[in-house]
């Protein structure tokens, strides 16, 4: 195998900037088919794509023999079954987060994946230029011992982070697990333990403030192996003038400080305060896919298992449980 050829199960808006165009633009990688249960908006997104084939069907996908890999981009209460499918038919698999709808379908995901199959959940965040500054200043140890990191994610109802749909599923916690805190956290989550590791504990807060069916208040802390602690606060609920999202993660000769959706990183201590700016890529999750598509093809390791997938998840369940 010298080249992998993609499926994208779910079409949709993720799939239209984010993701979908850099598995054409990756070395070693195709995109041939895409799937979404609309006939109509699969053929479209593979006309606009130049994608050679569209279907309305998961199986039908799965039966092109010539895909070799597959893009689970659809609702997360969908996840596990799809998931069983592909690795059924030896497909290799990027699965989107939240990687299942909690944390007891995530474990039942582990059990069905083997030595041979290959799977990484798309914490794409972990392969963008300011995260893995942030990472490096960690590892360098420029703050010293690191003590405690702080995430305040505070967002207004008509909120720019999260995209938008057609039918809002995000409030649907049948569909989506639980809200906007399980649509956005995981990325935060994910990167708090690729910084620090494995934890020890972790315990949450949650309430539902202004909709009564998924929680849009959450208050979570992490005591990690190494000794980082750990306390993050999203709410939902904020009027536009508190809007805020902030990481500060604190040693003990200074702080980084970052945003999960900007691009600088702010490093201070008791000799200086510098700033270092990136760009991230126009298709956000094109670093982690070349990572990915080089893990398939056997030349890198998984830029993130199934096993950091499934850490992430008891996490979620922690803190709204």
């Amino acid at each position: 195998m010298d080249t992998i050829n993609w499926g994208i199960i779910g079409c949709g808006d993720v799939a239209e900037i984010k993701s979908g165009p850099a598995f054409q633009k990756v070395k070693n990688s195709k995109l041939l088919a895409v799937m979404r249960r609309n006939a109509e908006k699969a053929k479209d997104f593979a006309q606009r794509h130049q994608v050679p084939f569209w279907y309305n069907s998961v199986d039908e996908l799965l039966k092109n023999d010539s895909i070799n890999a597959v893009y689970i981009a659809t609702p997360p209460a969908t996840h596990l079954a799809i998931a069983k499918k592909c690795l059924l038919v030896k497909k290799f698999v990027y699965l989107e987060k939240p990687m299942t709808l909690n944390y007891a379908e995530s474990v039942e995901l582990l059990a069905l994946v083997d030595k041979k199959d290959k799977l990484v959940v798309a914490h794409y965040r972990r392969k963008l230029p300011a995260f893995e500054k942030v990472k490096e200043l960690i590892d360098t140890n420029i703050i010293g011992k690191i003590l405690f990191a702080d995430i305040q994610i505070l967002q207004s109802k008509n909120n720019n982070v999260i995209a938008k749909t057609e039918t809002n599923w995000r409030l649907a916690p049948e569909i989506s697990g639980g809200g906007y805190f399980h649509d956005i956290a995981p990325h935060q989550i994910d990167l708090m333990l690729y910084y620090f590791g494995e934890y020890k504990k972790a315990k949450g807060f949650s309430t539902s403030v202004l909709n009564n069916k998924v929680d849009d208040l959450v208050n979570g802390i992490i005591e990690f192996k190494n000794g980082v602690q750990f306390r993050g606060i999203w709410n939902f609920n904020s009027t536009e003038k508190e809007v805020k999202d902030e990481c500060k993660i604190y040693g003990e000769k200074g702080t980084i400080t970052f945003s999960f959706y900007g691009e600088n990183v702010l490093l201070s201590t008791a000799q200086k305060s510098e700033v270092f700016s990136f760009k991230n890529p126009i298709h956000i999750q094109q670093p982690m896919i070349e990572q990915t598509v080089n893990f398939f093809l056997g030349k890198e390791t998984n830029p993130c298992s199934i096993e950091n997938g499934v850490a992430v998840m008891k996490i979620l369940d922690r803190f709204t449980s």
